[in-house]
C-alpha cells in the first residue's frame, strides 16, 4: 500500500465523517432524551400517575427483573463494550492474516447502520427487543473502529499521523454537527411534542450507510496477504499470539498503553455522563426544555474540531508526549472545575474546555500509538485490538466506578471530581514512556 496517497487518505478520512454521526446523536444528544422520555411515560402508565413525584426513580420490566431505566442503559453499554473488547483482538488476528481488514470494517459498520435505523420502532417494540438495538448499534459502531484505525499507520508517512489523525476528527465532529443541527430541525419543527424524533435514528444509519461507502472506494482490500484463507482462524489465533509476544518486548508502546488506559477512562466517563450530569446539577430556566444542553453540546463539537487541529500543530514543535500531557493536566482542571458549576454560563464556559481538550487528547492519543508501533509490522488489526481492549474495559470500569461511588456518597459532584484520579494516574505514567524504543519487529 502506498503510502501517502492522497486519494487512500480522503477515503480513510470520510469514516470519521461517516461514523461520528453515531457517537453525537445516538450517544450523546437525542437517544439519551428520547430513552428518558420513552421509558418515563410507559413507566407513568403502568402506574396510573400523571407525573413523577420527586424522589422516585424510573423502573423497567427487563425479562421479569425490575431495574431502574439508566441503570438498564449503563449495563448494556457496558456489556457491548466487554463483547468488543473480545471479539476485536480474535478478529483482528484473522483480518490481518486473511488481509480482510476492510471486510471486517465493513461488516460491523453495517450491523450498526441496522441497527441504529431499527431503533425508529424503539417506542412500539418490547423493551428487552429495544434496548438489543443499543447493545448491537453500540457493537457495530465500536468494532468497526478497530479495523479503521488499523488503516493509519498503513495510510501514512509517522511524520503525518498526527496531521492525518486530527483531519478525521476534526471531519467527525463537522459532519456530526450538521447532522445533528438537521434532526434539531425535523424534532423542533415538525410534528408535536418531538413525535418525529425517530426520524433522526434512520438519518444516521443512511447518513453512516451513505458516506462510508466513499470510505470503502478509496481504501484498498488489505496492506498484505500473509496467509491463504484456508486455516485462517486458527492462523488467526497464531498471529494475536505473536503480536501479543511482540507487543511485551515493546517497552515504549507497553507504558504508553498504560498511561492511555487511565487517562482515556478518564475522557470517556466524562463524555458518557456529561448530559446526565448537566440536566441533574445545572440550574437551567424552566422553559429551557433542554436547548441549553444541546446548545453546550454543539459548543463541544465546533471546539472539538478546533481542539484537534491545534494539538497536532503543537505536536510538531514539542511532541506527542508532552502535548498529551498539557490536554491531561487541563483535564484534571475540568473534574475539579465541575464539582463547583452551578450556572448554565459557568457550565458554557465548562463545556468549551471541554471541547477545546476533547478532540486534542483523542487524536493525539491515537497518531501517538501508532508512532509507536514497530517499524515495518504487517499486524496493524492486531496491535489496534489490544488499543481498542484497553479503551473499551477502561470505559467499562470507568462507568462502575463512577456508578458506585454515586451510590456511595449519593452525589454526582463527587462521582466527576473522582474521575480527577485517572486523569492524575495517566498523567504520571507518562513519564515513564522511554524517549525512543530499542527493540526493532
Amino acid at each position: 500500500m502506498e503510502k501517502g496517497n492522497k486519494r487512500v487518505i480522503r477515503g480513510w478520512v470520510m469514516y470519521d465523517w461517516a461514523n461520528s454521526v453515531y457517537n453525537l446523536v445516538i450517544s450523546s444528544a437525542i437517544f439519551p432524551i428520547y430513552y428518558n422520555s420513552i421509558t418515563t411515560s410507559r413507566f407513568l402508565e403502568e402506574k396510573g400517575w400523571d407525573s413523577l413525584p420527586d424522589g422516585v426513580d424510573v423502573t423497567v420490566d427487563y425479562f421479569g427483573v425490575t431495574i431502574s431505566s439508566t441503570a438498564l442503559m449503563s449495563f448494556t453499554m457496558a456489556a457491548s463494550f466487554l463483547v468488543v473488547s473480545i471479539l476485536s483482538p480474535m478478529l483482528s488476528g484473522i483480518a490481518d492474516i486473511s488481509g480482510n481488514k476492510k471486510s471486517y470494517m465493513r461488516f460491523f459498520n453495517y450491523v450498526g447502520v441496522l441497527s441504529c435505523v431499527s431503533l425508529f420502532w424503539f417506542k412500539s417494540v418490547p423493551i428487552e427487543l429495544g434496548v438489543m438495538f443499543t447493545f448491537f448499534a453500540s457493537i457495530g459502531f465500536w468494532n468497526s473502529l478497530v479495523f479503521y484505525n488499523a488503516y493509519l499507520p498503513e495510510i501514512a508517512e509517522p511524520k503525518d499521523h498526527d496531521r492525518v489523525s486530527a483531519k478525521g476528527y476534526m471531519m467527525g465532529y463537522f459532519g456530526s454537527m450538521i447532522l445533528l443541527i438537521i434532526c434539531l430541525g425535523i424534532i423542533m419543527f415538525t410534528g408535536e411534542n418531538g413525535s418525529n424524533t425517530a426520524y433522526s435514528f434512520i438519518l444516521v444509519g443512511v447518513w453512516w450507510l451513505t458516506f462510508s461507502q466513499l470510505t470503502y472506494r478509496g481504501l484498498p482490500k488489505s496492506d498484505i496477504v500473509t496467509e491463504k484463507v484456508k486455516g485462517k482462524i486458527w492462523k488467526g489465533f497464531k498471529e494475536l499470539k505473536t503480536v501479543m509476544v511482540e507487543f511485551g518486548k515493546t517497552k515504549r508502546l507497553k507504558r504508553y498503553l498504560f498511561s492511555f488506559f487511565f487517562f482515556n477512562t478518564g475522557v470517556q466517563t466524562v463524555m458518557i455522563m456529561a448530559v446526565y450530569f448537566a440536566d441533574k446539577e445545572i440550574a437551567w430556566p424552566e422553559n429551557d426544555n433542554g436547548t441549553g444542553l444541546i446548545i453546550s453540546i454543539l459548543l463541544i463539537q465546533i471546539l472539538g474540531a478546533l481542539g484537534a487541529y491545534l494539538m497536532s500543530h503543537l505536536s510538531k514543535f514539542i511532541g506527542n508526549v508532552k502535548t498529551l500531557g498539557i490536554s491531561i493536566f487541563i483535564w484534571i482542571g475540568v473534574c475539579v472545575g465541575a464539582y463547583f458549576v452551578e450556572t448554565p454560563t459557568e457550565f458554557y464556559l465548562l463545556a468549551s474546555t471541554v471541547g477545546l481538550v476533547m478532540g486534542g487528547v483523542q487524536a493525539i492519543a491515537r497518531s501517538t500509538y501508532s508512532k509507536f508501533l514497530p517499524h515495518n509490522t504487517t499486524s496493524t488489526a492486531s496491535y489496534f485490538s489490544f488499543y481498542d481492549a484497553t479503551e473499551k474495559v477502561g470505559m467499562v470500569f470507568g462507568l462502575l466506578c463512577f456508578g458506585l461511588l454515586q451510590e456511595v456518597f449519593g452525589s454526582i459532584r463527587f462521582s466527576v471530581l473522582s474521575v480527577a484520579a485517572f486523569f492524575i494516574i495517566g498523567f504520571i505514567l507518562l513519564f515513564f514512556i522511554p524517549r525512543k524504543e530499542s527493540v526493532k519487529a
